[in-house]
């Protein structure tokens, strides 16, 4: 059943990708950076809380407190030049928005996650595009529900789905 809607759902995509002539190289890197950020920040979860991570990133991009691409809003936070050529920037280990980003770790797709990254890379197409509804009632903020990060009590609730709280950035 899940291979069946899977195959579905890539097809679509890829008729889509086809019809709109999106071939961009910096749209695909936008792309990729939007499937690595779901992928690294909510793998485990189900379809809604894979999009919801999503939607975040698009409401920070249209949000003018946030940078404007997704690229710039999954790579935020402070940075330091590198030892070894200074004119190199590295992200401060555990600052970033988002901690997959510079938690020290690697970023390679594990190869049996394969299958899983291609369908959360069809997804990260849909939402850069806005295709969804926004299920997170314009959330820009985002916490697994084990931790409270003082930021938390700023901002307002809107819902939980699966490990994470979401919440919005009021105006």
């Amino acid at each position: 059943m899940y291979e069946v809607f899977l195959k579905r759902f890539l097809i679509a995509s890829l008729a889509v990708i086809s019809m709109s002539g999106i071939a961009n190289a910096d749209f695909n890197d936008e792309v990729n950076c939007m499937a690595e950020n779901m992928y690294w920040e909510s793998r485990n979860q189900t379809f809604h809380g894979l999009l919801a991570v999503g939607q975040v990133v698009m409401n920070r991009v249209h949000d003018p407190r946030f940078p404007n691409t997704i690229c710039e809003v999954i790579q935020q936070g402070p940075t330091k030049p590198s030892w070894k050529d200074p004119s190199i920037n590295y992200p401060i280990r555990h600052r970033c928005q988002f901690s997959w980003y510079c938690d020290g770790k690697t970023d390679e797709i594990p190869e049996v996650d394969y299958q899983i990254y291609e369908f959360i890379r069809t997804m990260a197409l849909k939402v850069s595009q806005d295709y969804f509804d926004d299920i997170t009632e314009g959330a820009t903020h985002y916490h697994a529900y084990y931790v409270t990060p003082e930021w938390a009590v700023t901002k307002t609730k809107t819902l939980q789905i699966d490990d994470h709280i979401f919440y919005r950035w009021e105006r």
